[in-house]
């Protein structure tokens, strides 16, 4: 038995995965078992948030009964087939992230546990000041060169959404690579800051210079 854990934080770049088994694995189902079920009017699953979105966690070998075999962990809940669920230890996600927690062990980020113990605080900010709602979009003209629009194609829970970041999707071009702007061309930014990526900008508009396509 083991289990495989992605945290979901980044968009544009893979997402850290940790393994773990043993001890470490019965002590996280135990933690994570589902509680009460959540109420109607309260969050659901936070795919829809930039930053962190939980923990994905994948039972690599046996299933747990109570659990499915992948589902997700976010703001102190559970969610996954027919589960919405608050989870038994709510403090779990902080104790994941705090050094010497389970996330000190992602190497070449900086401070990489403080940014997701920060990044925990604010979806737990958000879930506390969520109300369930409907949006009443006004109807508008739609571009008709667009590409259809296709989500089940992209969320396929497997090779094409877990390998495939915002910018394959904005560009509706699947290239399993987490594409960057510029790679493809050999000019890919050289630092994830705004001056780098400013000025690939500036010279994908260039005369002569390829453009910003994927890879």
């Amino acid at each position: 038995m083991a289990l495989r854990i992605t945290i979901d934080i980044f968009s544009g770049r893979p997402n850290p995965v940790i393994d773990v088994s043993g001890r470490e694995e019965r002590e996280i189902l135990a933690r994570v078992r589902p509680g009460a079920r959540l109420k109607a009017e309260e969050m659901g699953a936070p795919e829809h948030v930039l930053g962190y979105r939980g923990l994905i966690i994948e039972q690599t070998g046996s299933v747990t009964r109570g659990l499915p075999k992948r589902f997700r962990v976010a703001a102190g809940s559970v969610y996954g087939q027919k589960l919405a669920h608050n989870i038994a230890d709510p403090s779990f996600e902080r104790n994941f992230a705090r050094t010497p927690g389970l996330a000190g062990r992602v190497q070449g980020i900086a401070e990489f546990s403080e940014i997701l113990e920060e990044e925990i605080e604010r979806l737990h900010e958000i879930r506390r000041h969520y109300r369930h709602h409907r949006h009443h979009w006004p109807e508008k003209e739609h571009c008709h060169c667009a590409p259809l629009y296709e989500p089940n194609w992209w969320n396929d829970a497997g090779q094409k959404q877990f390998h495939n970041n915002c910018y394959n999707y904005a560009t509706n071009y699947r290239t399993d690579t987490f594409a960057q702007p510029g790679r493809a061309n050999g000019a890919m930014y050289t630092a994830l800051d705004c001056a780098s990526v400013n000025g690939l900008r500036q010279r994908s508009y260039s005369p002569g210079v390829p453009t910003l396509r994927g890879k």
